[in-house]
Protein backbone atom coordinates (compact mmCIF):
# COMPACT_ATOMS: atom_id res chain seq x y z
CA UNK A 1 0.00 0.00 0.00
CA UNK A 2 1.29 3.33 -0.98
CA UNK A 3 -0.27 6.61 0.09
CA UNK A 4 0.30 9.96 -1.75
CA UNK A 5 -0.33 13.21 -0.32
CA UNK A 6 -0.05 16.60 -2.99
CA UNK A 7 0.48 19.90 -1.99
CA UNK A 8 1.41 23.29 -3.42
CA UNK A 9 -1.06 24.13 -5.60
CA UNK A 10 -3.22 27.50 -5.53
CA UNK A 11 -4.40 30.43 -7.67
CA UNK A 12 -1.80 32.63 -9.70
CA UNK A 13 -1.65 34.89 -12.26
CA UNK A 14 -0.35 33.88 -16.26
CA UNK A 15 3.37 33.52 -16.41
CA UNK A 16 3.81 32.91 -12.49
CA UNK A 17 5.56 29.96 -10.98
CA UNK A 18 4.34 27.34 -8.71
CA UNK A 19 6.11 24.10 -7.05
CA UNK A 20 3.89 21.06 -6.17
CA UNK A 21 5.12 18.16 -3.86
CA UNK A 22 3.83 15.17 -3.93
CA UNK A 23 5.38 12.90 -0.91
CA UNK A 24 4.66 9.17 -0.47
CA UNK A 25 4.82 6.54 1.95
CA UNK A 26 6.61 3.47 2.12
CA UNK A 27 10.18 2.42 2.32
CA UNK A 28 10.52 1.47 -1.19
CA UNK A 29 10.41 5.20 -3.29
CA UNK A 30 13.60 5.27 -4.69
CA UNK A 31 12.49 2.68 -7.08
CA UNK A 32 8.95 3.74 -7.84
CA UNK A 33 8.36 5.71 -11.86
CA UNK A 34 6.58 8.84 -10.54
CA UNK A 35 4.16 10.57 -12.44
CA UNK A 36 1.88 14.11 -12.52
CA UNK A 37 -1.15 13.79 -14.12
CA UNK A 38 -3.84 16.39 -14.89
CA UNK A 39 -7.56 17.13 -15.16
CA UNK A 40 -9.21 20.12 -16.45
CA UNK A 41 -12.92 20.52 -16.09
CA UNK A 42 -14.49 18.73 -18.70
CA UNK A 43 -11.86 16.86 -20.03
CA UNK A 44 -9.94 13.31 -19.97
CA UNK A 45 -6.83 12.93 -17.09
CA UNK A 46 -3.67 13.55 -19.11
CA UNK A 47 -0.07 12.75 -18.35
CA UNK A 48 1.65 15.77 -17.43
CA UNK A 49 5.46 14.54 -16.70
CA UNK A 50 6.95 11.07 -15.36
CA UNK A 51 10.43 10.59 -13.90
CA UNK A 52 12.14 7.04 -13.55
CA UNK A 53 13.85 5.64 -10.73
CA UNK A 54 17.09 6.32 -11.85
CA UNK A 55 15.79 9.91 -12.97
CA UNK A 56 15.21 10.29 -16.54
CA UNK A 57 12.17 12.33 -17.25
CA UNK A 58 9.77 12.99 -19.90
CA UNK A 59 7.30 15.98 -20.62
CA UNK A 60 3.78 16.30 -22.10
CA UNK A 61 4.52 18.49 -25.18
CA UNK A 62 2.26 20.77 -23.73
CA UNK A 63 4.79 21.79 -20.64
CA UNK A 64 8.23 21.13 -22.45
CA UNK A 65 10.61 24.40 -21.86
CA UNK A 66 8.25 25.29 -19.14
CA UNK A 67 7.79 22.27 -16.02
CA UNK A 68 10.16 20.42 -14.38
CA UNK A 69 9.87 16.90 -12.33
CA UNK A 70 12.53 16.09 -10.08
CA UNK A 71 12.62 13.96 -7.19
CA UNK A 72 14.22 13.30 -3.60
CA UNK A 73 14.83 10.22 -2.44
CA UNK A 74 15.53 11.12 0.78
CA UNK A 75 12.40 12.18 1.73
CA UNK A 76 10.28 10.67 -0.36
CA UNK A 77 9.12 13.16 -2.30
CA UNK A 78 8.58 14.27 -6.14
CA UNK A 79 8.21 17.86 -6.90
CA UNK A 80 6.71 19.92 -10.25
CA UNK A 81 8.49 23.00 -10.81
CA UNK A 82 5.75 24.69 -13.12
CA UNK A 83 7.20 27.98 -14.77
CA UNK A 84 5.13 30.71 -17.17
CA UNK A 85 2.39 29.20 -15.95
CA UNK A 86 -0.53 29.99 -18.84
CA UNK A 87 -4.37 29.31 -17.94
CA UNK A 88 -4.71 26.37 -20.04
CA UNK A 89 -2.64 24.66 -17.28
CA UNK A 90 -4.91 25.23 -14.91
CA UNK A 91 -6.57 21.84 -13.44
CA UNK A 92 -6.46 19.70 -10.75
CA UNK A 93 -2.97 17.89 -10.39
CA UNK A 94 -2.43 14.43 -9.23
CA UNK A 95 0.39 12.08 -8.30
CA UNK A 96 0.35 8.88 -9.26
CA UNK A 97 2.69 5.43 -9.19
CA UNK A 98 2.07 2.02 -10.28
CA UNK A 99 3.58 -1.14 -8.21
CA UNK A 100 2.73 -4.17 -10.67
CA UNK A 101 -0.81 -4.05 -11.29
CA UNK A 102 -2.09 -1.28 -9.06
CA UNK A 103 -2.14 2.37 -9.64
CA UNK A 104 -2.02 4.47 -6.60
CA UNK A 105 -2.91 8.34 -6.63
CA UNK A 106 -3.05 11.02 -4.23
CA UNK A 107 -6.20 13.66 -3.88
CA UNK A 108 -5.07 15.95 -5.88
CA UNK A 109 -4.61 19.47 -5.28
CA UNK A 110 -6.08 22.37 -7.90
CA UNK A 111 -4.06 24.79 -9.46
CA UNK A 112 -5.66 28.08 -11.32
CA UNK A 113 -4.20 30.41 -13.56
CA UNK A 114 -5.74 33.56 -14.05
CA UNK A 115 -5.45 37.24 -13.65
Amino acid sequence: QVQLVESGGGLVQPGGSLRLSCAASGSFFRIYNMGWYRQAPGKQRELVAVIASGGSTNYADSVKGRFTISRDNAKNTVYLQMNSLKPEDTAIYYCNTGIGTISYWGQGTQVTVSS
